[in-house]
């Protein structure tokens, strides 16, 4: 069974309704997943280490959906 937390990322000054960005630290099968979304200049994105467990990558553009199809090969 995996745990899941789940917990907001909120810069300083900025209420949680303003920013709607989040974070996720998951185990799956003995491995631990995150995905931390950001904003950089306007670009929205994901940090992330579905793809490869031991290695984070940005992920921009669509990238829930991106997220989406790399699970669904788990």
């Amino acid at each position: 069974m995996a745990a899941v937390m789940f917990f907001w990322i909120c810069p300083k000054g900025y209420a949680r309704e303003q920013v709607e960005l989040g974070s996720i630290d998951f185990d799956h099968r003995g491995l631990s997943y995150h995905i931390w979304e950001f904003e950089d200049n306007g670009v929205y994105g994901a940090e992330t280490n579905l793809r490869t467990s031991g290695r984070s990558e940005d992920l921009t553009g669509d990238y829930e959906k991106e997220m989406i199809q790399i699970m669904k090969t788990w």
